[in-house]
């Protein structure tokens, strides 16, 4: 397999097939994110693809999940992603999903009939970024998409039979900002009502723009039993009528949380409120990661 630069991939997606169809990100802004600062956004001829494929072919004997990387495949026309899942079909006929990074507004470009047909050659989920449910946190983070665009391009998705997995960041205002992006983010997350979110805690690595305004006071980061008070007021404010698969349990949140919404609403909030009272609950600082 030929890779190009640092590799990323959901959690979810750790026993897969990763094959890169694109290389970087079509965005590449977000103040806080250096997962393709290194690259410059390209896609990769169909050959190169499928060459890959085929060594992988050659390589594994099975092979039931495959992850299209980089940070945006589905900015791809359906031009070119359609011979891409065809060739999986074809090749890889015990393959059960193909899941795909996306952003929101790659949804709302295309048509509901290009979406479908996405589906039906066989993408399944697709992993978005939305980070926050507030207009101004995701201005001064450079999202490049509004509140509406994420909740209408995650909607296109479900229609279309897929399943969306949308991640939101705690922390990600600040001091300042905590219960606007607490409370916007779960009424955003009612709104959407995605298949999976995942909630991450904010972790800035050196070199990013986000770096500086931490440096320089612009933002102040939130304290371990902040984060549980924000947690709990965007728990507060969601209110979905069907199920979502809730986890809080990346490597960079202090308190480990799995559930799914609604029933296990209540459970969560409890054991956020337990988490606020006995600090030992909290994941030392040593062992959070990205």
């Amino acid at each position: 397999m030929r890779y190009e630069g640092n590799i990323y991939r959901p959690p979810s997606e750790a026993y897969s097939l990763l094959v890169q169809v694109t290389i970087g990100c079509t965005h590449n802004k977000c103040t806080f994110c250096s997962m393709f600062k290194d690259k410059k956004f390209r896609v990769r001829s169909l050959d190169e693809v499928l060459e890959d494929f085929a060594e992988a072919r050659r390589r594994y004997r099975r092979v039931e999940r495959i992850f299209l990387c980089d940070g945006d495949a589905l900015a791809l026309s359906n031009r070119r992603l359609l011979p891409i899942l065809e060739y999986i079909r074809e090749n890889f006929p015990e393959c059960e999903r193909v899941t795909v990074y996306g952003r929101a507004t790659d949804a709302l470009n295309k048509t509901d009939e290009e979406m479908r047909e996405l589906y039906e050659a066989g993408i399944t989920m697709v992993y978005l970024g939305a980070e926050s449910g507030s207009d101004k946190v995701l201005k001064d983070i450079h999202k490049g998409e509004t509140r509406q665009q994420l909740i209408d391009g995650v909607k296109k998705i479900e229609a279309c039979g897929m399943k969306a997995s949308v991640t939101f960041i705690s922390g990600l205002a600040g001091k300042d900002g905590w219960e606007d992006h607490a409370v916007q983010t779960g009424t955003m997350i009612s709104e959407m009502e995605p298949s999976y979110v995942g909630l991450l805690t904010l972790m800035v690595e050196p070199g990013v723009p986000m770096a500086e305004d931490i440096a320089s006071g612009k933002l102040k980061l939130l304290s371990p039993e902040e984060v549980m008070a924000e947690t709990l007021l965007m728990l507060k404010n969601i209110d979905v009528r069907k199920t979502c698969v809730f986890r809080s349990n990346h490597a960079s949140n202090y308190v480990s949380l799995r559930g799914n919404l609604p029933e296990d609403k209540d459970k969560m909030m409890a054991m956020v409120r337990k988490a606020m009272e006995n600090h030992d609950m909290f994941k030392d600082e040593r062992f959070r990661a990205l």
